[in-house]
């Protein structure tokens, strides 16, 4: 019980930079685009910085975690936060030359800076024990809940900070965001149970992937990163090829957001309760009965209770996958086994973000709904399975 004062610490202080270096995401999503419009040759090439955000999360995982194998948390996260200033400062630099290569990378360099900022939810579990393990998880994801609003809030303020070169402000605002982070994250410290588990021991990966306990938890955190990017990728399209105006489109983005974050206030007390499975497996169920709504009509409120609904789903499932994923390793395996989940996750998520676009162009939005199905209905029977034979807490 001696790490709990330093656990319960190190829970703060990564909320608060989950809340900084969270926002950096939603600048990048909803200026990509129209940056991409504004400098990109061929109109095909316009989502584009958007995609390679996606790649640079999915790529930037396995170093991330490798770094802070090697050097602790805090030297890693420091570090990650170098990235994101940089990734801002070369965006905004391609926008002011009104090159389109150098925007491109720095939005896969914002990329590699998530792929940072998404392992604070494990970080929080360090030296967490029994239930602070699974609320520090949901507490941290709190601090999304700030930054979905703190990042498309600095678009509009710092959009046209600088003169006659729209957005170069807010990229900007994203590399001060990531220097704003750094003294938080000195104040991180890492419990002597982590501190002694050094940089290598344990099971080899492979044996690690092979596991079934491990298997399941992955697959869960794919199936709802995946499912939720799909859909939040193709539903404002959506919406405006349906006749609802950019304003309405925009407006049920915002909701599906907050309804993704605002449960982490009582996720983590849910799962202290009911379980991680039972949690997760809930989650899956209200994703299938976002689209149901959504198959049952075009309206704005069904894609706006869908969204949110989705978002509620989302929040259930994936922080239940995370912590079911922390009661599969031991500390000295804790690197290898985050660090490869987030590449699962981050990977498959870039992915059907790519693929949500075809999709919907060639089959339309029902199709999109009607996709998300299969894979819940694969994922719920193991769920629900491990969930009546009961969790054990041994990490092997």
């Amino acid at each position: 019980m001696t790490d709990q004062p330093i656990a319960r610490r190190n829970i703060a202080v990564l909320t608060g930079a989950q809340a900084l270096g969270g926002a950096s995401p939603p600048i990048v999503m909803s200026l990509g685009g129209l940056v991409g419009q504004q400098l990109a040759a061929d109109p095909a090439w316009v989502t584009f910085p958007v995609s390679l955000f996606g790649l640079g999360l999915a790529l930037g995982t396995l170093p991330a975690a490798f770094i802070m194998r090697r050097h602790g948390r805090r030297n890693g996260y420091l570090t990650g936060a170098l990235i994101g200033i940089a990734s801002g400062l070369i965006a905004a630099f391609g926008i002011f030359a009104a090159s389109f290569v150098i925007f491109c990378l720095g939005a896969f360099t914002a990329g590699l800076y998530g792929a940072y900022v998404q392992s604070y939810r494990f970080a929080a579990a360090d030296g967490a024990e029994g239930d602070l393990k699974a609320k520090a998880i949901s507490w941290v994801m709190v601090g999304g809940l700030v930054a979905a609003v703190v990042g498309p809030q600095l678009v509009i303020w710092t959009r046209d900070a600088v003169p006659g070169t729209p957005y170069v402000g807010s990229f900007l605002s994203q590399a001060a965001l990531a220097l704003l982070v750094i003294p938080v994250l000195l104040m991180l410290r890492s419990p002597p149970d982590v501190a002694r588990a050094g940089a290598s021991g344990g099971r080899p990966l492979r044996k690690i992937l092979r596991a079934p306990r491990y298997m399941l938890a992955v697959a869960t955190g794919v199936v709802s990163y995946g499912l939720m990017a799909f859909v939040m990728t193709a539903a404002p399209v959506a919406m405006v090829n349906t006749g609802h105006s950019v304003d309405s489109a925009a407006l049920g983005i915002q909701w599906h957001l907050l309804a993704m974050f605002a449960p982490s206030f009582f996720t983590g007390r849910l799962m202290a309760q009911f379980g991680k499975e039972r949690v997760a497996a809930v989650g899956m169920v209200l994703i299938a009965v976002s689209a149901v709504v959504a198959l049952s009509g075009i309206a704005v409120a069904n894609f706006w209770l869908s969204l949110m609904i989705m978002g509620v789903g989302w929040n259930f499932s994936f922080i239940g996958a995370t912590a079911m994923v922390t009661d599969c390793h031991t500390p000295e395996e804790r690197g290898k086994a985050q660090g490869a989940n987030d590449f699962f996750v981050f990977g498959a998520t870039a992915i059907v973000s790519f693929l949500a676009g075809a999709v919907l162009n060639t089959a339309g939005w029902q199709a999109i709904n009607w996709l998300l199905f299969p894979p819940i209905a694969l994922i719920l029977a193991p769920l629900l399975w491990q969930a009546a034979r009961g969790n054990p807490q041994a990490a092997v």
